[in-house]
């Protein structure tokens, strides 16, 4: 299984970005997708996984302004950030299980697979 993070990059306070996982040898059928990050100096944070029925979870610090989704077809997975803030520096990972996730967002850091990250600095 390979995962491969892309779309991060510096951005502005107020600003919005995509981040893309492209997943292979991995299908999210009856299992789990999501993302984590780590911001400098700090523990691991979950921010959001989806089901392959669509049915997502997400922390409490980006609801309303984070949106995961995924594309089946082609095994992408996508976190839409929009109002982001300097608070949402951090390296962001994806991850995927190999079963179903039955609990909330934080199962991602469970996760069995993921990617090798990419940066994301918010600048004020």
């Amino acid at each position: 299984v390979r995962l491969v993070e892309s779309g991060g990059g510096s951005v502005q306070a107020g600003g919005s970005l995509r981040l893309s996982c492209a997943a292979s040898g991995y299908t999210n059928s009856g299992n789990c997708m999501g993302w984590f990050r780590q911001a400098p100096g700090k523990e691991r944070e979950g921010v959001g996984i989806i089901a392959s029925d669509g049915s997502t979870s997400l922390a409490r610090s980006v609801l309303g302004r984070f949106t995961i989704s995924q594309d089946n077809s082609k095994n992408i997975l996508y976190q839409q950030m929009d109002g982001m803030t300097p608070e949402d520096t951090a390296k962001y990972y994806c991850a995927a299980s190999r079963t179903y996730c039955s609990g909330g967002y934080n199962d991602v850091l469970y996760f069995d697979y993921r990617g090798q990250g990419t940066q994301v600095p918010v600048s004020s």
